[in-house]
């Protein structure tokens, strides 16, 4: 069997990491990089560490805006599909790359699978919300992370080929925790202690690109470094709007505040493994939290992950409100204040899923 990997961002190169290892056990798999994320901390750096077979294509399409970038992924990756001639096409999760590959695949009569199908926010001016529905419903196999998900997939009429498989995250958290362990020096190089400080990252549009929103987060993280160290990936658009709102010089130099560069998924493991609190408005760095049973703090209105928050390890503090200070408010509560249940249930699986994926691909 001749499969189509498509990949574009960071999430997607550690889901496709030993799902691509099992395919090509028994089968071809060619990988095509859209070129999304395409700078080395946001790229290369996963391929390299996870052993991620090299991309046969790597399409450079890089930043744009959505209509753009989406038109041209399509446009290369239809010819690559026809040139290819592939049984199938497998994408992941929910970027522009995912929608681009769904939309020119199923033109083309070929079947779509769909790794992390059935996770939905209800919020249609999240795009990622757009990317996820529209692809969720013209794939050929959708195999959900977890139960919710499968409901979610269920309610809106999608039955046929749907698979509860577990989420192929906690196989890589698994699977990376003891090398990352062995061979990942960070907390010694930040000289930081496991336990004494919080891990923080902001990326989503709706925290850096309203001023006044990553204004009042900045503020809570300064007020938190008072009394806990606080290490800060920053994200490359991030950094961006951090420099342009004049932000960045003064978080960098307050005291107890690490901002670094974004990290690769092995050090990133160690900085989550070892953190007392995460905040985040990341939908995967939440599950990974989870995996590492670390209390996390989610900066947005709610949580890609909502299984997290109601298991109780997950606590959600971006409400809208007319009183801007009142973010703030609640970041510098929860951090204070919530502490997780105890017990976790068995949501995302039992770190198999890679394994029934393409199990499920070739029967």
């Amino acid at each position: 069997m001749k499969i189509i990997t498509v990949l574009g961002a960071r999430p997607q190169f550690i889901k496709a990491a030993l799902v691509s290892r099992e395919l090509r056990k028994e089968h071809q798999e060619i990988i095509i990089h859209t070129g999304q994320h395409y700078n080395r901390e946001l790229s290369d750096i996963f391929f390299d560490e996870m052993n991620i077979p090299q991309p046969d294509y790597n399409l450079g399409i890089g930043s744009d805006t959505h209509a753009r970038q989406t038109g041209q992924m399509m446009i290369e990756l239809e010819a690559l599909f026809l040139e290819e001639k592939p049984d199938i096409v497998l994408v992941y999760g929910d970027t522009n790359s995912t929608l681009a590959a769904a939309l020119a695949a199923v033109k083309l009569h070929i079947p779509v699978a769909h790794v992390e199908a059935g996770p939905r926010m209800y919020d249609k001016t999240i795009p990622e919300e757009a990317n996820r529905v529209v692809t969720d419903h013209i794939s050929s196999m959708l195999f959900a992370p977890t139960p919710l998900c499968l409901d979610n997939l269920h309610r809106e009429g999608l039955t046929k080929g749907v698979y509860l498989t577990g989420d192929v995250m906690l196989d890589c958290f698994l699977h990376f925790s003891k090398e990352a362990e062995k061979r990942i020096r960070i907390l010694d190089e930040l000289d930081i202690k496991q336990g004494s400080y919080l891990l923080a990252t902001v990326h989503r549009a709706s925290n850096t690109d309203k001023k006044t929103n990553l204004q009042e987060i900045c503020k809570a993280f300064m007020e938190l470094a008072k009394d806990i160290g606080l290490v800060f990936p920053v994200h490359p658009r991030t950094e961006k709007y951090l420099k342009q709102y004049d932000l960045y010089q003064t978080l960098a130099n307050t005291p107890n505040v690490h901002l670094i560069k974004p990290v690769g998924y092995l050090e990133m493991l160690v900085l989550t493994k070892n953190a007392k609190k995460i905040l985040t408005d990341s939908g995967g760095l939440q599950k990974e939290a989870y995996f590492a049973k670390v209390p996390c703090i989610t900066l947005d209105t709610v949580s890609a992950w909502p299984e997290t928050v109601e298991d109780g390890w997950n606590m959600v503090v971006g409400e809208e409100s007319d009183r801007q200070q009142l973010r703030r408010e609640n970041i510098i509560n929860a951090i204070r204040s919530f502490e997780p249940n105890k017990k976790q249930h068995n949501i995302f699986g039992n770190g198999k899923a890679a394994e029934k994926i393409c199990d499920l691909l070739v029967c």
